[in-house]
């Protein structure tokens, strides 16, 4: 009988055994495959300053990380330039390469807030939790907040975080605390923590930036309350949270390089549960497993973590059901993340308007790009957040970190207990444990942007079903500064385009005809619907820093040299019109229209010209090529055939809509109605190819010159593509120019956002000129390899 007995019990081990082996490869295979399909992106933002006046450009490199390599999938980032009102001030869309972009935002001069605040996200971010969406306020100087300090009423607040999530009764329970104002700016405390019969059971004091810890072993039926004194003395009460009859408690400790962990069960818990398992994660990927049984006494183990990547540990301690029922989150840090440029002063150029050399240097073996940002000395700087600090810390963590450069400044062990604290008072959670371990994982509401944005759209007002497979949209591109462009575009069956050739920055005017589709005549398209619009603005969650920044000697500074620039542009202005003399004659309505529409080679020119704004019979004609007949002396068009044809001088002349190269059957579908003005250039036309035998623009009205019911003519549509990325101006002092007379007043004397070094040449030499007060500047590199290292360096030249 015993040995029947015994035989069942080893039976039921095995069996409980393999059970747990089977559910523990099951969470492991859910969490890879989480980990796989969902793992989110990071972001940082090195800006050229930290503070900016009204009137001034905010220049700026963005780095995006997945895991601890470069982010490359995604290709579009969005950035919401939002005023300290909630207002959207900008929707800028930038292309991503290889995880980096850049771009600039100009403040306007009429801004009034005080800040304004940087959201920054893609498309693929917005399927997690909006507290990991990239966020920064930036200050906005004006005289008052240069000034000293208002003197503002502290509110002091603090809040308790039991390690593990829960104070469990009858068990030693390590509690941390963070005591900050309603700014965040950390307070230092003290006080103590007594029951609710007036007993003392621990004092509490700060530790490190408002945070510190404290043991307690609660009783069941009893409240616990802080009484602690802030900075002023005041004397505050605050409640512990509740105390949980029964559970677990888990414990973390440092120990090296190793972590201990130890884990506590109440006496209801064991006398139910005869096992745990810890489960640890890093980046969402499975670091290690383990299960104990829980009637021996207290649960102790070592982590080995010198394998693991930096970043953040999250160790999750379940129930024999796989129920969670404690978490901890502890700092990796092996400090394999980042390499080390080197900076070295070539030429010195402190004296007004002198040059300066700078060498940058960084390891052969590393292909990285780097941005450069050179600013006066003097001016307000804020050290507290780099990119090493962002993307290892501040990015993966719910709430503020407040001066998070410092865990990284050092090796100290006092560093590494103070990261601690901040683990102990964060709160973290990528994903739910319960979606995990019942294998249920929701598909994305978003998907990647895993290509740019092209010129794409969709067509509207008819039914999938009636567009046949020759349908094709013709669309006229005209960008800005860019010469234009006639695309053929096959429509598919569900009404979309899409041409991935055409990537358009800036705005475009395209217009639109579709060809072999005459089921489409009375649809229209509606342009870039990828193109992903803001997302609702919550005010309310814009962490609000106090003040504008630690130094505001250095932001005085700025602002009265901003402030004098401004008003030196002003002046400048005003004396360029005093200068102006203007000494006209009346112009002609033709003069006017040519002014108004024709630009760079169409402006001018030896050209026929007809306003046809102001022809009382142009309306009455078929068509363009019907207009034109027998007004042009050598000119011959027929109008027969199909498609019209033109000859002069023994070839045809170029058609040009809106001084974009169009073919004769684009022009015929163009209601004349829709049309202000005609230029027809006498041969040769120089302004494009094939003007050996002249050219003929037409002008599409707009303003004032398009009628109130313009009829059925060309459709066309303002397109917003890509935000347009400018270049940072650096004047040349070498050489003489009228804009080199004004006075310099520049704080930011060198942006460059773009400094690649490769194993060939990992070497780069940066030249930029003094302006006329500077003595002293302020060098911040900051960078990314093509393998996830970053780099932040920080130096003086004076």
């Amino acid at each position: 009988m015993a040995n029947t007995l015994r035989n069942c019990t080893i039976i039921l081990i095995c069996i409980a055994s393999n059970l747990y082996l089977a559910k523990a490869q099951s969470i492991e295979a859910n969490l890879e495959l989480y980990a796989n399909k969902y793992s989110p992106e990071r972001i940082y933002i090195h800006y050229d300053k930290s503070a900016y006046s009204v009137g001034e450009t905010i220049w700026f490199k963005v780095y995006m990380i997945n895991e601890v390599v470069p982010a490359d999938e995604s290709k579009t980032l969005y950035i919401d330039w939002i005023d300290d009102k909630g207002n959207l001030v900008l929707h800028a869309v930038n292309p991503m390469v290889e995880g980096i972009t850049a771009g600039q935002f100009e403040i306007p001069a009429d801004y009034k807030g005080k800040s304004i605040h940087v959201r920054a996200y893609t498309k693929w971010m917005l399927n997690f939790d909006s507290a990991f969406l990239y966020n920064k306020e930036i200050p906005v100087l004006t005289r008052e907040s240069t000034q000293a300090d208002v003197k503002n009423k502290i509110i002091p607040t603090i809040r308790f975080f039991p390690e593990g999530g829960d104070i469990i009764a009858g068990i030693p329970n390590k509690i941390a605390f963070k005591a900050n104002d309603q700014w965040g700016r950390p307070l230092k405390i003290k006080g103590t923590v007594i029951n609710s019969q007036g007993k003392t059971q621990d004092n509490i004091s700060t530790i490190h930036d408002g945070m510190g810890y404290f043991f307690l072993t609660p009783e069941s039926g009893l409240t616990y309350t802080a009484k602690w004194k802030d900075e002023k003395g005041v004397e505050h009460n605050t409640e512990l949270p509740k105390i949980k009859s029964d559970g677990a408690t888990l414990q973390v400790e440092i120990s090296g390089i190793n972590r201990i962990f130890s884990v506590a069960c109440s006496p209801g818990m064991i006398s139910t549960m005869d096992s745990v398992y810890l489960v640890g994660t890093i980046y969402q990927h499975p670091a290690f497993k383990v299960a104990r049984a829980t009637g021996s006494g207290p649960i102790k183990g070592t982590i080995p973590t010198s394998g693991l990547p930096s970043g953040i540990l999250t160790i999750t301690l379940f129930d024999k059901n796989w129920k969670p029922l404690a978490e901890r989150i502890t700092y990796i840090n092996n400090k394999e993340y980042s390499f080390q440029p080197e900076m070295e002063v070539q030429r010195w150029g402190l004296n007004k308007r002198a040059r300066n050399e700078i060498k940058i240097s960084v390891p052969d073996s590393l292909i990285a790009n780097l941005s450069v940002s050179v600013t006066d000395a003097g001016i307000g700087t804020d050290s507290s957040s780099n990119i090493i600090s962002h993307l290892m810390l501040s990015s993966e963590l719910k709430g503020q970190v407040y001066n998070p450069a410092y865990y990284f400044s050092n090796n100290s062990d006092s560093a590494s207990q103070h990261l601690d604290l901040v683990m102990l008072t964060h709160g973290w959670r990528r994903f739910k444990w319960d979606d995990i371990v019942s294998g249920k994982i929701n598909p994305p509401l978003y998907a990647k942007d895993t290509s740019y944005i092209t010129l794409s759209g969709k067509v509207l007002g008819v039914l999938p079903g009636q567009i046949n497979r020759d349908a094709a949209v013709v669309l006229m591109v005209k960008q800005k500064d860019k010469a234009g462009q006639m695309i053929l575009v096959p429509v598919e069956s569900n009404g979309t385009f899409n041409d991935p050739a055409t990537i358009i920055f800036d705005t475009a005017q395209v217009y639109y005809s579709f060809q072999k589709a005459k089921e489409l005549k009375d649809a229209s398209i509606q342009f870039m619907t990828e193109r992903l619009p803001a997302p609702f603005l919550n005010p309310s969650n814009f962490y609000k820093p106090y003040g504008l920044a630690p130094d505001t000697t250095g932001n005085y500074r700025q602002f009265m040299l901003a402030n004098e620039a401004n008003s030196l542009a002003e002046m400048m202005k005003i004396k360029t019109l005093e200068n102006v003399t203007v000494k006209s004659k009346g112009k002609s309505p033709t003069q006017l229209l040519d002014e108004k529409y024709s630009s760079g080679m169409f402006s001018g020119g030896d050209s026929y010209q007809f306003d046809l704004v102001n022809d009382p019979f142009a309306s009455s004609a078929l068509n363009i090529f019907t207009y034109l007949q027998g007004k042009v002396a050598g000119l011959q068009i027929n109008t027969s055939g199909a498609n019209p044809s033109m000859q002069w001088r023994g070839g045809s002349p170029q058609l040009y809509l809106d001084e974009t190269a169009v073919d004769p059957s684009f022009v015929t579908s163009l209601n004349v109605s829709d049309v202000a003005y005609i230029k027809v250039f006498r041969p040769p036309f120089m302004g494009g190819f094939n003007g050996a035998n002249g050219a003929i623009a037409i002008y599409t009205r707009r303003g004032g010159d398009v009628k109130p019911e313009p009829g059925k003519g060309l459709n066309s549509n303002k397109v917003f593509g890509y935000t347009l990325i400018k270049e940072f101006y650096s004047p040349n002092y070498a050489a003489f120019t009228q804009k080199n007379e004004q006075r310099d007043l520049r704080t930011t004397l060198y942006w460059n956002p773009s400094v690649i070094t490769v194993p060939q040449k990992n070497q780069v030499v940066l030249s930029f000129y003094n302006n006329d007060v500077t003595g002293a500047f302020r060098v911040i590199i900051e960078g990314m390899t093509r393998d996830g290292k970053l780099a932040h360096i920080e130096q003086m030249m004076e």
